[in-house]
């Protein structure tokens, strides 16, 4: 656990699972051009999932939970900062 979130590694060790604390769900539109506008590229972009890709890929869902696809933990942890104190605001 770490301040605002949750990160937990994922099975295949090439990705992070990032859970905001004190979020059950976001709207997944506005958080998702937050994201671009962060400098990551849109790709898929529907009600139930928006992918990009960058610094590492992503995969956004309704509940406010982000998969961070690397195997950088560093790169990883700013992804989440930048998730739960931005982007989720």
């Amino acid at each position: 656990m770490t301040e605002g979130f949750a990160m937990e590694l994922c099975g295949n060790k090439a990705a992070w699972q990032i859970v905001p604390d004190g979020i059950e769900s976001i709207d997944i539109g506005a958080v998702g051009v937050k994201i671009s506008e962060a400098g990551f590229q849109a790709e898929v972009q529907s009600r139930i999932v928006w992918t990009f890709t960058g610094s590492a890929d992503l995969t956004l869902y309704p509940s406010g939970k982000l998969l961070v696809k690397t195997e950088d933990k560093d790169v990883a942890e700013e992804i989440a900062r930048l998730h739960c104190s931005e982007w989720t605001r």
